[in-house]
């Protein structure tokens, strides 16, 4: 079947049964008008939305679905259109059988034929009760979900409105313009004895790309075309096509020949993008969007890391130490927003390595003395900081560039190997690495008692000393191994103040090195405006809170300072735990004053309510965190010789990996709660310190640290409800193999809602979507059965670290498999999905007052810098102190029980002053706070398991996911992360 184009080409409102108002709308394909009914049941695949009015906002309900393949005419009507109250006819007026607000969305999949119009309603449809029917029934199979669309106009609640600026700066370009899209594929020309597939870097295919482009600018203007470094260039210009051969000169450890295959595969309208803007197409033209921001990307004159452009060149004024610099720069990235398009433009700081040698890098950046020789385990350091970095080498004329893909197991004297240079290949001479250096590069090899540098490719082994090579300019150094003074100049230079950094965003965008100063935006005719965009925020009003006194009484605590804190001045957590048997574990090398600590911790406990009798005392050095056997047996005796033991506090001597040690067998095999301290804070006895550990040990414990006074926005009837936070931790980039590591939290109370429950569980090598979402939350849904007798009626589910680009995968993957599971235990409380983005670069800037100052707390963002149809809000929810703050990108992607732009908002913001470990509103929402927690202790769990740091485990086939089976996968998960059945509903991560 043709591809049809369909347009709204007629709206208007009319009376449909009970008197109600209903919007309806006529759109048209080809010749033919097809009124609203058409859609019904027919699951054709063509975008339509309907609205009906709503009697009560919290009736309300939305829900969209992608239909997979054609339905017949008629045809279920609760199937097709899901889980949404009020599902009714909206053509011409009849109909109206819904009691809240109605967003239905279809969307091609497919060729797909039209079903024939639906003229009549089935009578047993007629009868049916359609939302509860919906609401109990799963998806029909192949029905595909999208996010759902903003409900109204955006929220109303504020008690004060405010001016801010907004990094976005204004994007115009022509609908008329088509950008066209172009394959290449490179491949070197073997010659000789040369065999196999050749691995290219994105800086060798550009090289090769601009060689060509050069031999003839004429037909292959540079300025005009944009490279994504491995296979597409986007063109303002048509290009030749076809297949062309490239020489380049030998000496940079590439073939000199090779074949560039060039074909057109795709013109992209940009008109399609205005219609998006303009609300006539429903999804994002995503192909468009990611070859204008490649576009926009497109600049000489800056080293780019991943978004990111930083000047190549090392400032000794921003000289870090140690081997180590920091450089400055920006990232940017176009963005589709109710205003239009706009360039998202941010001030960046990351920390790169010198353009030094390997051996001084070794001496300064990771301070090891190699002079006589290093032990494994500085050898393993030394392999995950130099893996993947890349080298040129200094024994040849030619300096060639390569990567390391490790260190040799031998040491340089012992290296021998397989000299290939004689015409006998099968007589292969036998040659030491250090009489190979002196014969063919008159180069004597001075430490021969460190390993060599391995840097083969491709199945080419190459090995080469440390002392001939040099870590070349531009290489990123990881921000979390930045330490001591190293690390406190690199946040110096990178925090500024609203003010500040207000003023380089703008010195940034206009400058000419700048996202908008290449000439290759220009060809496309896409111009940025200079000027930052300016909106109208509403700060909401802070929740009141429940405090308890000394009688045991409840005392109400309104907020009533700018930044939003509270104090337990003679005030008491609402519900304080009684800790009668808990150990002090005292790893500080004879530095702790115990006897001051003890009695200073249960002093400032007393204050809160939190009442602490004095604990039992063992002492041990600190290297029986290393050991995890003599670890094991240590706390297996503390745990036998305490009765109902209730905590153990740890005071450590320094930083050190046995932590996860620690907490690896105390939360799994032992089912000891842990707090940990350091020495040096202990010995302070600083009253803030010590409150925050005695909030922590109480949350661990079950207590209660803080309660909001009244029932939380929307849920105030009947029911139980329970949030649900969920987050995957990810092994770093250079990690090939590592596991990644799923964490679902749930709120084990009603209506305090501010006890959780944890699960984790390993899953694929980076694999975002949480495989077994379903039974996680299952299994904490029971928990909570078991403990109060019924199951939550109401679900809202905070999803963390997923891009917009994912939405369909939470819907469609994790969403699916939830429904799925809850049924099939015989469940069907009502759902919303709420994603939660902090990994973006949006800032909010107070228009005028102080330069220092950040925004209120409770400021929050529903319009003109959204989404142009998405439910998404920006909500700066915590009080900033240093640097500028960073609002939470909220975005409900499904809901069952019809928020209200407000109703969510303050949601949101409410649950954000339940967090335990602190006296202040937090910036992120607490489900998704602490699972970002659970995830990283599952990470830490892996680690103790292997024994091996993040990188290093990559080399280790004991946890290959790559290789990993399903029931390996599983007796992983097993061995641990299976918390102890003490720990079970315990809050052990806070």
């Amino acid at each position: 079947m043709e591809k049809q184009n369909w347009s709204v080409n007629q709206r208007g409102r009319t009376r449909g049964r009970g008197g109600q108002w209903q919007r309806w709308e006529v759109v048209s394909r080809g010749d033919r008008a097809v009124s609203s009914s058409d859609f019904r049941g027919s699951g054709d695949g063509y975008a339509y939305s309907g609205e009906s009015s709503s009697p009560s906002p919290s009736q309300q309900r939305t829900w969209q679905c992608r239909s997979s393949g054609p339905s017949t005419a008629g045809g279920g009507v609760g199937e097709n259109w899901g889980r949404s109250r009020g599902v009714g006819s909206s053509s011409g007026g009849d109909g109206g059988r819904g009691r809240g607000r109605n967003i239905v969305q279809y969307v091609p999949v497919g060729q797909q034929r039209l079903a024939d119009p639906l003229t009549s309603i089935h009578p047993e449809l007629e009868r049916m009760d359609i939302s509860e029917s919906a609401r109990q029934s799963s998806l029909p199979a192949g029905t595909e979900l999208t996010p759902c669309k903003r409900p109204d106009s955006g929220g109303k609640s504020a008690v004060r409105l405010v001016k801010n600026l907004v990094n976005y700066f204004p994007v115009k370009f022509d609908p008329q313009c088509t950008i066209l899209q172009y394959d290449v594929d490179i491949k070197p020309v073997a010659q000789g004895h040369q065999r196999g597939s050749i691995e290219f870097s994105k800086v060798d295919l550009s090289m090769i790309k601009n060689k060509l482009f050069s031999m003839d600018p004429a037909q292959f203007p540079l300025s005009k075309t944009a490279f994504d470094g491995e296979r597409i260039i986007y063109s303002s210009v048509e290009l030749p096509t076809g297949i062309f051969d490239v020489d380049l000169p030998r000496g940079r450890g590439l073939n000199a020949h090779y074949e560039c295959t060039i074909k057109l595969v795709n013109e992209l309208s940009l008109g399609q993008l205005e219609a998006f803007l303009n609300g006539n197409l429903s999804l994002v033209p995503r192909q468009i969007l990611q070859g204008m921001d490649l576009i926009m990307k497109q600049n000489q004159n800056r080293l780019r890391i991943g978004r990111c452009f930083y000047s190549p060149h090392f400032d000794s004024k921003d000289d870090l130490g140690n081997g180590i610099y920091a450089s400055r720069g920006y990232q940017h990235s176009l963005k589709t927003t109710a205003q239009g398009l706009v360039l998202n433009v941010d001030y960046s700081v990351l920390p790169f390595i010198k353009p030094i040698g390997v051996l001084d890098f070794l001496r300064f950046t990771l301070q090891i003395d190699y002079q006589n020789g290093i032990s494994p385990w500085q050898k393993k350091q030394i392999e995950d900081a130099l893996k993947g970095l890349k080298v040129i080498v200094t024994h040849r004329k030619t300096k060639q560039k390569f990567t390391i893909s490790g260190l040799t197991k031998e040491n340089i004297n012992d290296i021998v190997f397989p000299l290939d240079d004689s015409e006998d290949k099968t007589q292969l001479k036998r040659v030491k690495l250090v009489d190979y250096f002196v014969d063919k590069y008159k180069k004597p090899i001075k430490h021969r008692n460190l390993p060599s540098l391995d840097l083969s490719k491709n199945g080419k082994m190459n090995y080469v000393p440390m002392e001939f090579c040099e870590l070349i300019e531009g290489q990123k150094y990881p921000k979390e191994e930045l330490k001591g003074e190293e690390g406190r100049r690199f946040r110096r230079i990178s925090l500024a103040d609203p003010g500040d950094r207000r003023d380089k965003i703008r010195e940034i965008v206009q400058a000419r090195d700048g996202p908008t100063g290449g000439d290759c935006a220009k060809s496309f005719n896409i111009q940025v405006s200079s000027k930052m965009t300016e909106v109208s925020a509403r700060i909401i009003k802070p929740p009141d809170l429940r405090l308890g006194d000394s009688q045991g009484r409840s005392i109400k605590c309104p907020i009533t300072r700018e930044d939003c804190q509270w104090s337990f001045m003679d005030k008491y957590v609402p519900l304080g735990r009684q800790i009668e048997q808990w150990v002090i574990l005292d790893l500080s090398e004879g530095r702790l004053n115990s006897d001051r600590f003890v009695k200073s911790l249960i002093a400032q406990s007393s204050k809160l309510g939190i009442f602490m009798k004095e604990p039992v005392y063992y002492k041990c050095r600190m290297y029986v965190l290393s050991n995890s056997d003599d670890l094991r047996g240590l706390l297996r005796h503390i745990h036998s010789k305490a009765h109902r033991l209730q905590i153990l506090v740890c005071v450590m001597s320094r930083k050190d990996s046995g932590y996860k040690n620690l907490k690896w067998i105390s939360e799994t095999e032992i089912g000891i709660l842990t707090q940990c301290s350091l020495v040096w804070h202990a010995n302070e006895h600083k009253e803030q310190y010590l409150s925050n550990l005695a909030l922590k040990i109480n949350a661990k414990l079950g207590g209660s640290n803080v309660e909001l006074f009244d029932r939380l926005p929307y849920f105030e009837g009947d029911g139980h409800v329970m949030f649900i936070g969920a987050d995957v931790n990810h092994p770093p980039p250079r990690n090939t193999s590592c596991p990644s590591i799923a964490a679902v939290v749930a709120t084990m109370n009603w209506p305090a809602a501010n006890r959780y429950a944890a699960r984790i569980r390993p899953q694929e090598h980076r694999k975002e979507a949480i495989q077994n979402f379903g039974d996680m939350c299952l299994e904490l849904i029971q928990t909570y059965g078991r403990l109060h007798g019924v199951k939550p009626e109401k679900i809202v589910v905070f999803r963390d670290g997923v891009s917009d680009g994912q939405f369909l995968m939470v819907l469609n993957e994790e969403l699916m498999d939830l429904k799925r599971t809850l049924e099939s235990d015989g469940c069907s409380p009502t759902v919303t999905v709420v994603v939660a983005q902090k990994r973006h670069q949006t800032r909010l800037f107070p228009k005028d007052g102080n330069r220092k100052a950040n925004v209120s707390p409770g400021t929050v963002v529903d319009h003109t810098i959204v989404h142009p149809q998405d439910f998404d809000f920006y909500l700066c929810s915590h009080h900033g102190t240093l640097g500028t703050s960073k609002p939470c990108h909220y975005t409900v992607i499904y809901d069952e029980h019809g928020f209200s732009s407000d109703e969510i908002q303050r949601l949101i913001y409410d649950l954000c002053y339940t967090y335990a470990r602190c006296t202040k509103p937090v910036s992120l929402v607490p489900p998704i706070y602490y699972a970002d927690l659970v995830a990283y202790r599952g990470r830490l769990y892996q680690e103790a398991l292997t024994g091996y740091s993040p990188l290093s485990i990559a080399s280790s086939a004991s946890v290959s996911s790559s290789t990993l089976s399903p029931s390996s996968i599983s007796s992983f998960s097993e061995r641990a992360f299976k918390l102890h059945g003490n720990l079970e509903n315990a809050m052990f991560f806070c």
